[in-house]
């Protein structure tokens, strides 16, 4: 679970390439469920939430440096 205090300390590439590396972890999980191989299925659930939270914060910061 990747928390929101990490990812706000890190630049908006470092956030780009979180986004990245998490679209792939889902990916790789969907792909699982799929053939049938996964085994917990909340992680499905907590990848997505991952990848919603840093890329709510990649807007802010976004935001925030078109405002400055």
């Amino acid at each position: 679970m990747t928390k929101a205090k990490d990812l706000r300390s890190k630049d908006a590439a470092g956030v780009e390439a979180e986004v990245k590396s998490l679209q792939k972890a889902h990916f790789g999980l969907r792909m699982q469920k799929a053939t049938q191989q996964l085994n917990n299925t909340a992680t499905l659930r907590s990848t997505r939430r991952d990848i919603a939270r840093a890329k709510t914060i990649l807007a802010q910061k976004r935001a925030e440096s078109a405002k400055s």
